[in-house]
């Protein structure tokens, strides 16, 4: 549906779900994704979730999974949309190891972001991120996000408080970056 150079983002299906668990269940990855501590989750429950949003019916908003080489590697997202001020939250986790620091999740933040401003006519979009996760703070500011705010020794993960870091991005300062 929206193609980079790297990556597809497309709806989430049915057969991405094994995956997905697998990522769900990798305490590595969730700790950097920061907030709530790791918990388990059982297939069953991921795919009734899946199940119980198809029966509603209707479209599947902004949530996309992540796909390259012809293969479901994580998913990223837009929400928390405030329809005054055309801001929104994103979000992006790249479960497949094998494509951790080659460029995907910032391919799928440009996408992301191209769809944000230029589809959904947003302001701004911003994320918060786990303060220890350096690889993501580096990609985000790649991607023209700028630290907003810290909130520090916020979250509680692997064993000890870590800072809450908000980072944002407005449209003007996207698109002065495309062009140069």
């Amino acid at each position: 549906m929206l193609r980079g150079e790297k990556v597809l983002l497309r709806p989430v299906k049915r057969e991405d779900l094994q995956r997905q668990w697998v990522f769900n269940n990798d305490i590595e990855f969730e700790l950097l994704g920061g907030g709530d501590p790791p918990e388990p989750q059982a297939l069953e429950r991921l795919e009734a979730e899946f199940d119980e949003n198809v029966r509603k019916g209707g479209r599947d908003g902004t949530n996309f999974a992540i796909e390259a080489d012809g293969k479901y590697i994580g998913g990223c997202g837009l929400f928390h949309f405030d329809e005054i001020a055309h801001t929104c939250e994103m979000g992006i986790g790249i479960g497949d190891r094998a494509y951790w620091g080659h460029g995907y999740g910032r391919d799928a933040v440009r996408v992301l972001l191209d769809y944000a401003f230029c589809q959904r006519n947003l302001h701004k979009v911003w994320l918060r991120v786990n303060g220890d996760n350096e690889r993501a703070i580096r990609s985000y500011r790649a991607c023209g996000f700028v630290e907003e705010g810290r909130l520090r020794q916020h979250v509680w993960s692997n064993g000890k408080y870590v800072d809450f870091v908000y980072m944002g991005v407005v449209r003007d300062e996207w698109a002065a970056a495309q062009t140069s």
